[in-house]
């Protein structure tokens, strides 16, 4: 084939086929085997699919009374895709997703006999590989570095004042302590479960740290983890959530590449949604939504944001919503993720 089409045309043509045919055509020759594991052409591959195909949202909720994960397409009708499957994982008793990234997603496995384990899955080829154990699970963030075309992992050991922290490298295939200076704050935004992911958003992960003044209150900013760069760095929250509970903030991505956070103050009935319009820049800090209680007592609670800006919620029924910020229109997409909080 060579012989009659150069290779660059090859190569343009075989990174435009769906995932499950690149897998079989490895077997037609050994060079092509060789290209289809190549970074670049993974790489050119990727990109082509993201912009041609139907964009995905995964959304982990209730269903027929069982707990799980599933792939919707985030288009006006929201129908479901697939539901992941996790058989590969043989005897795993549970399992939660950490994070997606480029259609690789990182699963944190538990076993009956109290073995944890992380592993990197590819759900359209039923592949996965297990990482070495790390020695400090107990919050973390998945993402992708492009400086180096690498997977990473990052894992904070979340005592009251964080002091500990480890970065697995997928090219490396180690974990390894990062020894940057960190800022001396609390680690915030705790929730009643023991694990959580964090948001990984530009190229660093992010979560919220506090410290606590003579008077009582709270002081705020937002910590991130540059993974290009390996460093820490923070930015200043809204100066209205000042003094407010730190155990009421939560941060998000929102769109490509900023955050968005809601807040509680305490004892309040309400809930806040605020956005940075312009990473980085304090002052693009903007309230686009405030939440109330709806129907006896249950507060909405913010999920996420979709590909066209609307806000996922979780309302009153335990059902999920999505409402248009600027119509402030609610949408019900027919889906229970449990009962509301």
């Amino acid at each position: 084939m060579c012989d009659y089409m150069p290779v660059e045309v090859i190569i343009e043509i075989l990174k435009r086929l769906p995932v499950k045919s690149v897998v079989r055509f490895r077997s037609v020759c050994k060079s092509w085997n060789t290209l289809f594991t190549h970074p670049c052409f993974i790489s050119a591959h990727l990109q082509a699919s993201l912009s041609n195909n139907t964009p995905f949202l995964l959304l982990d909720y209730i269903k027929n009374g069982k707990y799980d994960y599933f792939l919707h397409y985030d288009i006006d009708g929201f129908e479901e895709f697939k539901q992941l499957q996790f058989s590969p994982f043989g005897d795993a008793a549970d399992s939660l997703v950490v994070g997606s990234c480029n259609g690789l997603i990182c699963v944190f496995l538990f076993y009956p006999d109290n073995d944890m384990n992380f592993v990197l899955w590819n759900p359209s080829i039923q592949k996965y590989i297990s990482l070495p154990e790390p020695t400090i699970p107990d919050v973390w963030s998945y993402g992708f570095d492009p400086r180096t075309n690498d997977y990473k992992l990052f894992i904070v050991e979340a005592k009251r004042v964080c002091s500990c922290f480890e970065l697995f490298s997928l090219n490396g295939n180690c974990w390894k302590r990062v020894t940057a200076v960190y800022p001396k704050y609390a680690f915030g935004g705790r929730t009643h479960n023991t694990y959580m992911s964090l948001p990984f958003v530009n190229g660093a992960v992010h979560w919220s740290g506090y410290r606590e003044r003579n008077n009582g209150e709270y002081s705020h900013a937002i910590l991130g983890f540059d993974f290009s760069a390996e460093e820490f760095f923070e930015m200043n929250f809204p100066e209205s959530f000042s003094g407010w509970d730190p155990k009421n903030l939560a941060i998000f991505k929102y769109g490509e590449s900023s955050i968005a956070v809601t807040a509680r103050p305490t004892g309040g009935e309400f809930r806040e949604l605020w956005v940075m319009k312009e990473y980085g820049v304090v002052e693009s800090w903007t309230k686009v939504l405030t939440l109330h209680p709806v129907i006896g007592l249950w507060l909405p609670s913010v999920l996420g944001f979709r590909k066209n800006g609307e806000v996922l919620l979780q309302v009153d029924d335990g059902e999920m919503a999505s409402l248009d910020l600027n119509s402030q229109q609610m949408e019900p997409q027919g889906v229970l993720i449990g009962e509301g909080l």
